[in-house]
C-alpha cells in the first residue's frame, strides 16, 4: 500500500506531497514514518544548489544505513541525512549556535530538491551521500517557486514541516 507525507513551508502556506519509496530505501522510510511529524527551521542549500531543508534530532536508533543513496538528486528527490555531531558545526556553514547543527548528538537533515544539477559536496567533508526515501508527487512547482523566493529573500521565521498524509 502506497504511503506518502506532506511538506511544508509553514510560513509561505505552501505544500506538496511525496510518495515514499518503501521499495527502494525501507528502513530510511519506515525511521521516518515513525518519527512524524517533524517540523524545524528552514534552510536554503548553500553548496547543494536547489535544496532546502530542515535539522532535527536525530531520531532512528539505529541509523537506516546507506540505502538508495545519491550524490547527485534530482528534482522532487526527499533525502535523508544523518549528521555526526561534528560534521555540520563549521561556523562557515552559518548555524546558530543554539541551532541543531550544533547538538550533541547531532542531527538529522531532511531535504527536498526542486531543481536540477544539485551536486552533494562539502569543502570540509568530500562527498555527502544521502538516502533517496521519497519523490514529490504533486506541488513540485509551488514548492520551487516558494524555494527560490527563500533564496532571494531568506528564510529567517520559516519553518519546513514533515508530516504524514492521506
Amino acid at each position: 500500500m502506497a504511503r506518502y507525507i506532506t511538506i511544508t513551508l509553514d510560513k509561505r502556506g505552501v505544500s506538496c506531497r511525496a510518495l515514499l519509496l518503501d521499495d527502494q530505501a525501507p528502513r530510511t522510510c519506515r525511521a521516518v514514518w515513525d518519527a512524524l511529524p517533524q517540523s524545524g527551521s528552514a534552510y536554503h542549500a548553500k553548496y547543494a544548489r536547489n535544496e532546502i531543508y530542515t535539522l532535527v534530532p536525530p531520531f532512528a536508533q539505529p541509523q537506516p544505513g546507506r540505502e538508495n543513496p545519491t550524490v547527485t538528486p534530482i528534482p522532487g528527490d526527499v533525502v535523508y541525512f544523518g549528521f555526526e555531531a561534528w560534521e555540520i558545526g563549521n561556523p562557515a556553514y552559518g548555524y546558530e549556535d543554539s541551532s541543531e547543527a550544533h547538538g550533541a548528538q547531532g542531527a538529522t537533515d531532511l531535504a527536498i530538491f526542486y531543481g536540477r544539477n544539485n551536486l552533494l559536496i562539502n569543502g570540509d567533508a568530500g562527498w555527502v551521500p544521502g538516502n533517496v526515501f521519497a519523490t514529490i508527487v504533486e506541488g513540485l512547482p509551488e514548492m520551487a517557486a516558494a524555494a527560490q523566493d527563500l533564496w532571494l529573500r531568506g528564510v529567517e521565521g520559516e519553518t519546513l514541516s514533515f508530516a504524514r498524509a492521506d
